[in-house]
């Protein structure tokens, strides 16, 4: 692969060092601070019901939604106060891997386009003022959240998405994610080369069997550049 041009990533458990997240404690965090403990319950299933659908319907979901059918008002004081408390129980968790500035970096320094695609039902301000805080928003060439498209990863149309918002013809792109359906299978569909960064340990009802096999394996994120910098420059990756 000699024509790259652009590298997309996917965020957490790639962009993130991957963490286990108790799913309990996090609609609670939500609902204590809303002043209904009892809408925890009701919260979580319908955050997994969300996430399930993305799985087997690839379709896309969004937090105010996801709360609207937990029974939140998400026009109110109690939510403003609930949202709070839900981005403080997740401030731990999307911190960026200090690595990151250094390879994108590098892909600008040759000529190389970095993009960001994610599956999230959080909203695209609230991610660029993630990548704000932790000191890379201004590498970021072109960033597509699933919940501002209707469709999730693996769907052929997120990749063209995040295609088109770093002005890259997709197959001139390199997908890098932690997910074999959802960053390897979902890129190749769609004409990219896929890189998988095997951080993450997956729950089991978050895995999609498939039977794709990565263009190039990156065990540290500072990886990456190294074996596309060896694609642009025609040779194998070792």
């Amino acid at each position: 692969m000699s024509e790259v041009q652009a590298v997309i990533f996917d965020w957490g458990g790639t962009l993130t060092p991957w963490h286990d997240i108790d799913f309990d404690a996090e609609a609670m965090s939500y609902a204590a601070a809303y002043g209904d403990p009892a809408l925890a319950g009701r919260f979580l299933d319908a955050t997994m019901t969300a996430w399930a659908r993305a799985r087997e319907e690839h379709s896309s979901a969004r937090l105010e939604e996801i709360l609207v059918e937990a029974g939140a008002d998400v026009h109110g004081a109690a939510h403003r106060g609930g949202l709070a408390a839900y981005r403080a129980f997740w401030e731990p968790h999307t911190q960026i891997n200090p690595q990151v500035r250094q390879v994108w970096e590098g892909l600008h320094a040759s000529g190389i386009r970095v993009g960001v695609l994610s599956n999230t039902i959080w909203d695209r301000d609230y991610h660029r003022g993630l990548f704000e805080r932790d000191g890379v928003l201004d590498l970021i060439d072109g960033d597509v959240y699933s919940s501002e498209i209707p469709w999730v990863k693996p769907h052929q149309e997120a990749f063209l998405a995040a295609a088109d918002a770093v002005r890259v013809d997709p197959a001139d792109c390199v997908y890098v994610g932690d997910r074999l359906f959802e960053d390897v299978h979902g890129p190749q569909q769609a004409g990219m080369h896929a890189i998988w960064v095997p951080h993450s340990v997956l729950p089991a009802e978050q895995v999609v069997p498939t039977d794709a096999e990565p263009d190039a394996v990156a065990h540290e994120l500072s990886d990456v550049l190294r074996v596309v910098t060896q694609w642009k420059q025609g040779r194998k990756h070792s």
